[in-house]
């Protein structure tokens, strides 16, 4: 592909995701959930802030408030705008012309990611100032991220296939939800069942965020034990699980694209 026809893709790509975003900022029900759901926890994280924070719960709480942000902006808005546009024949209409089929996908998904990546950004300071380290490797941090951004629109795109309307979105996104939060309830379980919960993408995204952020090795582990290179090798079955969900999802949704509403 030339540069020319590279930057005329990206330029109606953030065309077509400057308009999305603007439908969404306009519901106040969709940026409720966008914003004040994965803030509610760093703002407890920041309340419960003391002159010696646990580096775990802190690990927990700012793994749960990414996957608010992963959840509702990045995949259940995804979700309810992919089914609604479907519906009202504009992805059908969209399609007769010179876009492709990935630039719509992405223009639906970058709003949400820019909300979750702003969510990533802001635990910095806030948990900085509730007395946490900052993340010792966010690059790492950073990679999980984008990583659970693309499996999630990809879920999103997924579900949309056997959801009939946005509103029995509410139902059909249930399966991906519970999955996604399943893995954050893994610790709280006998370890019989902690290894089949570790292979949820929850589970790797908290085992990733307490690695990258705080350097620690599994649950009982130390913060700072270490170091930023160690950090790779110790978060490389977490990353093998996420990589492995994200390929899973992406193959999912384009066996099930469906552009046209549901008969």
């Amino acid at each position: 592909m030339s540069d020319v026809t590279l930057g005329t893709s990206l330029n109606r790509t953030l065309g077509l995701a400057r308009f999305n975003w603007l439908l969404m900022v306009r519901n106040r029900t969709t940026m409720l959930y966008a914003f004040v759901m994965p803030l509610v926890p760093l703002g407890l994280l920041f309340a419960s802030g003391g002159d010696d924070p646990d580096p775990t719960s802190g690990a927990a709480t700012i793994g749960t408030a990414l996957f608010m942000a992963l959840l509702f902006p990045g995949y259940y808005n995804v979700l309810s705008m992919f089914v609604s546009r479907r519906d009202e024949m504009v992805l059908k209409r969209l399609r007769t012309g010179e876009i492709r089929d990935l630039e719509l996908v992405a223009s639906m998904a970058l709003p949400g990611a820019a909300i979750t990546l702003a969510v990533a950004v802001l635990t910095v300071p806030i948990a900085w100032a509730s007395g946490l380290d900052l993340p010792l490797n966010p690059i790492l941090l950073l990679v999980a991220v984008l990583l659970s951004i693309v499996t999630f629109a990809a879920f999103a795109v997924w579900t949309a296939a056997w959801t009939k309307t946005a509103e029995s979105a509410q139902l059909t996104s249930g399966p991906v939800l519970l999955l996604a939060l399943a893995g954050l309830m893994g610790a709280a379980l006998p370890e019989s069942w902690q290894r089949w919960f570790d292979l949820l993408p929850g589970a790797a995204v908290l085992d990733l965020t307490r690695i990258a952020w705080f350097a620690q090795d599994g649950l009982d582990g130390t913060a700072g034990e270490l170091s930023f290179l160690e950090t790779w090798s110790h978060a490389a079955p977490s990353l093998g699980v996420l990589v492995a969900w994200t390929a899973v999802a992406v193959l999912l949704a384009v066996r099930s694209l469906r552009w046209e509403p549901r008969s």
